[in-house]
């Protein structure tokens, strides 16, 4: 009997399941293998990323410097002012920057993907990046961490520290950190620095159309700089403008009045250029003993502005008159106390044509201005200025020095033959007491230069650092050493409530006892009948001239009763002069720059530590102007004497300033207790 049909078994059925389950599989494994290829390759772009601090975006070092009288000092090329909150900046110039930067910055977070679709779009119809659609935390993270590199990969490091950055700081203090970053042109960082760059003012006081200058600076600061083009710059403003409309921040009114006056650019001069070899050296000796994350530290510097102008506009228009004549390219000039307070320091002709620093970074031979040491070794081994030596021709294994004009005198006082550099002498009595004798004597008072080991030593041949050379004679003015030069003068750091004093470098210095009057009549000697007498003053004056060989070096270093002074005069490439000497380019600009220094305008700009007249044979004489030439003018036969300030130097100083420095400032007489000991300093401030 015939059943029912009965279907047969769906044998297909399982096949099927199983082959959608192996593709299920198969998608799982794909995405899972796509996940650890992103990761992997994620992981290699961003490897060795530095993911930073808070205090790394807030906290960045800022040395703000500022001359004795309180003037702001900022470095050519690197304008950089104390940060200003975002908060505490004007309404007008954050609208501005957020309406042409990014204006949902608030809104967003560290990566605006709408923007960055839209740039991607327009780096792929241009086929490389043209754009980048970063948000202002971006454009943070590219200026204190990335670089201008525009590709991918960096705009993927980009995005990742942003998004870090993000999670650990607020938005003001992203927006703070940025406004305060940001390059803005002609050397200025910041919005605070570009106010006062290009319009002399502080960043409050910026008015709708300079904010609108300044934020459309921002993409293009070389293009858009108002220095370089102000109609480039107005256009760019122009722009800013009509985004603040959009962005709600501006009605159309105060938008129109702002293009119908636009903002003008206004060159004012933030620090004398002329400081900025002074501002160089004291900012890189800064830099090396602050923390880079230290916030903003505010350094008093020891720079006197009326002097440092007096400085460089005697050897500017010195070298102007005599320069092309005598072939004199360059000049440096070094003032400072004797306990190395640098007040002045001219490193060239013209800071704004070369920033090379020729009284700090350049090394020349001293020529005869090196002979303080013969001397000074010869003192120390017993010899005094009254002692003879043979100034005769020498012979040392094939060496033969010779004097100015191969004149020789026989037989010589000390005294006379430092007075007239005679060379012959100098070298006979450095080989009495040895070379090495000499270059001890030199450390000893402080010179840091390396000497070679010797005969020419003795006539200057070794090089050295007019900074370096001064800070030695300092040494004699001051009856101690070593003298080190230094420029700050107090210090406040990010929370401290006042500048904290800082008077000169603790060290252990030593007295040079009865060497010092000793030293201090020699070197009064040259000036007042030998090589140096177109350096003489109406008072107390004490120096030594030099010149290396072929001319090729002039220096006069000196001091009267306030001021150390070390001048230079040659050329950057070695060439020789046209017969300038210590005695006549040197000589003549120390001389000038000591008695304008002096005068009765530049009152209170300097101290006095006073030494009372010599007691010489002759009166009083005025210079010869003859360089480095024989003199048979009769030598002083008395060396200085100190007396206190107090006794000699009315009181008529800067009596709230000095309280401000000094715990121990009598007003009575303006002296101070120096806190290394010794007599009492009159203030200067």
């Amino acid at each position: 009997m015939n059943g029912p049909p009965v279907d047969a078994p769906d044998r297909g059925g399982p096949a099927v399941h199983a082959s959608s389950g192996s593709r299920i599989r198969y998608v799982i494994a794909a995405i899972v293998g796509a996940i650890f290829i992103l990761a992997g390759t994620l992981a290699g772009l961003l490897h060795n990323v530095h993911f930073p601090s808070a205090a790394e975006v807030t906290s960045r070092r800022v040395i703000a410097l500022k001359s004795a009288d309180g003037r702001d000092l900022l470095q050519k090329g690197n304008l950089r002012l104390p940060p200003v909150d975002a908060k505490d900046m004007p309404a007008n110039l954050v609208d501005a920057v957020l309406s042409i930067e990014d204006r949902h910055f608030y809104q967003h977070g560290a990566v605006d993907f709408v923007s960055m679709l839209r740039a991607f779009g327009q780096n792929i119809e241009a086929g490389k990046v043209v754009a980048g659609g970063s948000t202002i935390t971006q454009q943070l993270v590219k200026i204190l961490f990335l670089g201008p590199e525009r590709t991918y990969k960096r705009k993927l490091r980009e995005a990742a520290i942003s998004i870090w950055i993000e999670h650990h700081l607020t938005k003001d203090q992203i927006l703070t950190s940025y406004l305060n970053n940001v390059y803005l042109g002609s050397g200025a960082t910041g919005f605070p620095a570009a106010a006062k760059v290009y319009f002399g003012k502080k960043v409050n006081d910026l008015s709708v159309p300079e904010a609108a200058m300044l934020a459309g600076m921002i993409s293009a600061p070389g293009h858009d700089d108002p220095f370089h083009d102000l109609e480039a710059a107005r256009r760019r403003a122009a722009i800013v403008l009509d985004a603040m409309v959009t962005n709600g921040k501006l009605t159309e009114q105060a938008a129109l009045m702002a293009k119908l006056h636009p903002a003008t650019p206004n060159r004012t001069e933030i620090s004398p250029p002329s400081a900025g070899w002074f501002v160089d050296w004291v900012y890189n000796k800064a830099a090396t003993v602050t923390p880079m994350l230290g916030g903003t530290v505010r350094m008093r510097t020891t720079l006197d502005l009326r002097l440092q102008e007096l400085a460089s506009n005697i050897v500017k228009s010195t070298l102007a008159k005599y320069g092309s004549e005598k072939h004199a390219g360059q000049a440096a000039l070094v003032a400072m106390r004797p306990d190395g307070a640098v007040v002045a320091m001219v490193g060239g002709r013209s800071y704004d044509n070369s920033q090379y620093n020729r009284a700090v970074q350049a090394e020349r031979q001293p020529g005869s201005a090196f002979k303080l040491f013969d001397y000074y070794a010869a003192l120390r081994q017993g010899f005094t200025p009254d002692d003879e030596i043979l100034d005769a021709p020498i012979d040392i294994r094939g060496w033969q020095p010779g004097n100015y004009r191969h004149h020789y005198r026989g037989e010589v006082t000390l005294a006379e033959a430092f007075a007239n550099s005679l060379n012959n002498a100098a070298v006979r009595l450095s080989q009495e007491v040895g070379i090495g004798q000499v270059i001890a004597a030199a450390h000893d008072l402080g010179l840091r230069a390396r000497l070679e080991n010797n005969p020419s030593l003795a006539l200057g041949t070794s090089e050295v650092t007019l900074l370096d050379l001064t800070s030695a004679y300092a040494a004699v003015s001051a009856g101690k050493a070593p003298v080190n030069p230094w420029g700050i003068s107090g210090v406040q750091m990010p929370n401290d409530r006042d500048y904290l004093p800082v008077n000169r470098p603790d060290e252990q210095q030593h007295s040079l006892g009865q060497y010092q009057a000793e030293l201090v009549r020699l070197l009064q000697g040259v000036v007042e009948h030998g090589t140096g007498r177109a350096a003489a003053l109406q008072g107390f004056a004490a120096g030594k001239t030099g010149t290396s060989q072929d001319y090729r070096d002039a220096w006069f270093i000196g001091f009267d009763n306030s001021l150390v002074v070390g001048v230079w005069v040659g050329n950057d490439d070695h060439s020789p002069m046209q017969g300038i000497v210590g005695g006549s380019l040197p000589a003549k600009i120390w001389k000038e720059f000591m008695e304008r220094a002096s005068a009765p305008d530049m009152a209170g700009v300097i101290g006095t530590t006073p030494r009372a007249s010599s007691t010489t044979v002759g009166q009083s004489r005025e210079p010869s102007g003859l360089p480095d030439q024989d003199s048979a003018l009769p030598r002083a036969e008395a060396s200085p004497a100190e007396t206190s300030p107090a006794e000699t130097q009315s009181a008529q100083c800067n009596v709230p300033v000095c309280q401000q420095y000094y715990h121990s400032f009598r007003a009575s007489d303006c002296t101070y207790q120096p806190y290394w000991g010794g007599p009492r300093q009159y203030c200067a401030r």
